[in-house]
């Protein structure tokens, strides 16, 4: 009985060992591959864009960046474009919108540089930027970008210095796996750019405006935890037309709840929301949203 035992526990032992190795060689190999990704130089041209004097692009810009652009939200880069609040997301990693005022990286970047940092994620040494969603806003036409860009640098320098990035095992797995998007620049289309309609109350113009909300609803839109989060983080919702998500909302309630951050019950929204942003959007962007958001597949909540 005791040289069986013995031997059940070597078997398990080795078992053990298998496992560990198995599991060590997978982690090394994603690291090694989200490395390789992240210090990829893209070579992609500087667009022939500079900022504008003109008011009315300026405007533009100013609601764009307070909107669907994200900008000048407080968990981005602040109101004064300073540099934003540290997210600590635990073991995915702790991030940090930058200073982008000419008191900070907005200096070392030129307008073309800046624009291409909007269009296609890429830095000005050609290597990815990390958790700045331009994935989802790489779509803006270029008028919209050149407002961005006329916007950011019409803000008032600040000297605040920046937060950390610091990306963790977690993080560089579950941004392999498409979880959660760290690494942005290889998630975008670069040979080709969208080509989205003229702004409109329309599902084709929201299917756009809605490439924003993915980030936290998943893909399909259906809401759920995401994969690595704290236990302590808000579970997104399900936004699509499914009786589990906005299935018997009308579009006063949904417009209710853009306008004033506030659920139907009258709670407030998650400060994980980007309240600011939603609320910052126009009456065609809001309807565009909407018109879109009921053209989905009703989807049950969870397959993000």
């Amino acid at each position: 009985m005791r040289d069986r035992i013995k031997r059940i526990g070597k078997w398990v032992g080795l078992g053990l060992l298998v496992l560990v190795l198995g599991v060590g060689l997978y982690v090394g190999g994603v690291a090694y591959a989200y490395g390789r990704s992240v210090d990829h130089v893209y070579d992609v041209p500087l667009p022939d864009i500079e900022r504008s004097t003109d008011p009315e692009v300026l405007a533009r810009g100013e609601h764009l960046a307070r909107s669907l652009g994200g900008c000048a939200l407080s968990d981005c880069h602040s109101a004064d474009l300073g540099g934003g609040q540290t997210a600590d997301l635990g073991p995915i990693g702790s991030m940090t919108a930058p200073n982008i005022t000419a008191g900070g990286r907005g200096a070392q970047y030129s307008d073309a540089e800046l624009a291409r940092l909007i269009q296609h994620g890429v830095k000005r040494d050609g290597r990815t930027v990390r958790f700045m969603p331009a994935h989802e806003t790489a779509w803006l036409p270029d008028e919209d970008v050149r407002a961005l860009v006329t916007y950011v640098r019409s803000v008032p320098s600040v000297s605040r210095p920046s937060g950390p990035m610091e990306i963790g095992l977690l993080g560089r797995i579950l941004d392999r796996h498409d979880m959660i998007p760290i690494d942005i620049a290889r998630r975008i289309d670069h040979a080709e750019r969208s080509a989205p309609p003229a702004p409109a109350p329309t599902a084709a113009y929201g299917a756009y405006i809605g490439r924003m909300c993915t980030g936290c609803h998943g893909e399909h839109l259906s809401g759920g935890p995401i994969p690595g989060a704290p236990p302590d983080m808000a579970v997104p919702l399900n936004i699509t037309p499914h009786a589990e998500g906005l299935g018997d909302w009308t579009y006063e309630d949904f417009e209710t709840v853009m306008r004033t951050a506030r659920r139907r019950d009258g709670r407030a929204l998650d400060p994980m929301m980007p309240t600011e942003a939603v609320t910052n959007m126009d009456d065609t962007e809001r309807r565009a949203l909407w018109e879109y958001l009921r053209s989905v597949p009703p989807t049950p909540s969870g397959q993000r």
